[in-house]
């Protein structure tokens, strides 16, 4: 869940900073390690160290995307250059004796602790199942994103920061093969070929005063040198997948996507950041929407400068129309989700905001305003300008994610399914203090006034629904159980149907003491599934989890019809899978065209 656009760095190149970079020289402790084949905790020590950055093969590509070349071009100039030997000096400088002692939330050695700590790329490998038997009809890949730094940082850190890795299950006549690999974005190459980070970590980089300003002298450096080019994309591309106009794409909201395909034996191919979506300097949100039965995607972008948020869709063909800015939307917040219906797109302006002053007084750029008064801006979904959007005022709603939204009363009424957070000062901070709470919320298009229930009494979020229904009216939806958060301990399964009566958890599988998965994922049996009623929950779920007693990671399918959500089939992954984002399934008659 990547937050600020890279709109920030254009605006503010000349006051950022970077995260620590590997030693250069004596009396300064390492920053940065490079994983490689394994991974080793890492303790910050102030013993004079030297170490090498070992490089990894990459895929044996016929041609290199531009951005990768430019890449090579940048590093082969300065990677041994002088100015680069200061920087790092500088970086070290600044974690060693300026930043004040780390907040749990930013410091590495608790934020990537357990199963949040990085692994190293696994080429495809044969899985065995260990428990029941893989469906026939459930051919394709299961793919998730998360954060995974290429780096182990000893400066600050925060979960939202860390490069995209992708972790994939191949499905093919009731055999498995699992691969993890690094989405080879700008960042991540520019990097890998420099042997130390270079892009800033937004999330975490500003500890105080005199930390951040020196970081932002640091920055302004590495960009005159040209260590970096900022047009070439800033994101890690770690926060979620999806399927547009028939091409895969890594998404994080402070970059445009980059467009990932897998191979016949199972591997993971990055093919490059997919600029036709975007401007050069551009961004775009890592929640699309698309419509099953028109093949469009819905999206949008938001930024820290007027407008602060751009609503765009994408057509089946994969171009992407003119866009509409939001003039009406008066500073930057938080949107890092929306919901589409037959005719409307649904935006919430939530009290997190985004104030990039802040930096120069030392303080991170996201900051929270409980004096602000939450709002959903409506606009039709086909609208022409922003002169068609409305707001209506909801308090205490500030939404993360929406699991699908639809018309009711003859498209009077708007109802939307989302995860409110509350409280929301814990939202990056303390997020095990948070409780989400799941609700129905009923938007009255005449009178433009709002109504709202809980559907749960659980914590309740990465909720998902049949892929069909996005836009339509659905009756079940499925959703991780907080652990508490970020820690996920089970899934459950609601029948909304039954919401006016409270509680309408239907179905719930929680896992073993020690064990935690993520966000569960709803496979249709049939590609093209009928979307009535009795067939809505006729699939599968499937998600990864892991077990912290043995340190081993499963790829579970369950049965959403049973009363327990009972599991199929474990398969037993020959690797580690850290607790990550967001997923995908994608059928074999997908795939092979990807």
């Amino acid at each position: 869940m990547e937050i600020l656009s890279s709109s920030f760095l254009q605006k503010y190149a000349p006051n950022h900073s970077v995260t620590p970079s590997p030693p250069i020289l004596l009396h300064f402790k390492i920053s940065s390690v490079k994983i490689d084949e394994k991974y080793v905790p890492h303790k910050p020590t102030r013993t004079i160290l030297r170490h090498r950055n070992r490089t990894a093969s990459v895929e044996n590509h016929p041609k290199k995307p531009p951005h990768e070349q430019r890449t090579r071009k940048i590093n082969r100039r300065k990677k041994n250059s002088f100015l680069t030997l200061i920087f790092n000096v500088l970086d070290n400088f600044i974690s060693d004796f300026l930043d004040p002692p780390l907040r749990p939330s930013i410091d590495p050695e608790h934020v990537l602790s357990g199963n949040f700590s990085p692994v190293a790329e696994l080429p495809p490998t044969a899985c065995s199942v260990v428990h029941g038997s893989l469906p026939p009809s459930l051919s394709g890949a299961y793919i998730r994103n998360g954060p995974n730094p290429q780096f182990i940082p000893r400066g600050p850190y925060h979960l939202f920061d860390g490069d995209g890795m992708l972790h994939a299950v191949t499905i093919s006549g009731g055999r498995a093969t699992f691969c993890s690999r690094f989405v080879k974005t700008y960042k991540y190459n520019l990097e890998r070929e420099t042997g130390y980070p270079v892009i800033l970590n937004v999330f975490s980089a500003f500890t105080g005063l005199f930390p951040s300003l020196a970081r932002c002298c640091v920055t302004l450096g590495r960009f005159l040198a040209g260590e970096y080019d900022p047009n070439c994309g800033v994101g890690g591309a770690n926060t979620s997948l999806a399927m547009i106009s028939g091409k895969l794409f890594a998404l994080e909201e402070s970059d445009l996507p980059y467009r990932v395909k897998l191979t016949s034996d199972g591997d993971i191919i990055t093919l490059g950041r997919h600029e036709p979506f975007g401007a050069p300097f551009m961004t775009m949100t890592a929640h699309p929407k698309i419509d099953g039965e028109t093949g469009e995607a819905f999206a949008f972008r938001h930024s820290i400068s007027k407008p602060f948020l751009t609503y765009f869709r994408i057509n089946a063909e994969g171009i992407k129309l003119p866009e509409i800015p939001i003039f009406s939307l008066n500073q930057a917040s938080l949107i890092h989700d929306f919901a589409i219906t037959q005719n409307y797109a649904v935006f919430p302006d939530t009290q997190i905001l985004i104030k990039p002053e802040e930096v120069l007084k030392g303080r991170p750029p996201l900051t929270i305003d409980l004096e602000k008064m939450p709002r959903l801006g409506i606009i039709r979904r086909y609208a022409e300008n922003d002169g068609e959007m409305w707001w209506a005022e909801v308090p205490g709603l500030n939404v993360m994610h929406a699991a699908n939204a639809w018309e009711e009363d003859g498209g009077d009424t708007i109802v939307m399914v989302v995860s409110n957070v509350t409280p929301v000062e814990h939202v990056l901070e303390r997020m095990d203090l948070i409780h989400s709470s799941f609700e129905i919320i009923e938007i009255d298009v005449r009178s433009k006034s709002v109504r709202r229930r809980s559907v749960s009494t659980r914590s309740l979020d990465f909720a998902v629904i049949n892929p069909a229904y996005v836009g339509k009216k659905s009756r079940y939806v499925y959703a991780a159980v907080g652990g508490p958060m970020p820690k996920i301990a089970g899934v459950v399964k609601l029948d909304l149907s039954l919401s006016t009566t409270g509680d309408c958890t239907v179905a719930c599988h929680l896992y073993p003491p020690g064990c935690y998965g993520g966000e569960p994922f709803f496979v249709p049996k049939e590609d093209n599934n009928p979307t009535t009623a009795e067939e809505e929950d006729d699939g599968y779920l499937v998600t990864y989890v892991h077990d912290e007693n043995t340190k081993e990671s499963k790829f579970l399918v369950m049965d959403p019809k049973s009363p327990n959500l009972e599991i199929i089939a474990a398969v037993k992954l020959p690797g580690r899978v850290p607790y990550g984002f967001h997923g995908i399934f994608v059928p074999y008659s997908q795939l092979k065209n990807l």
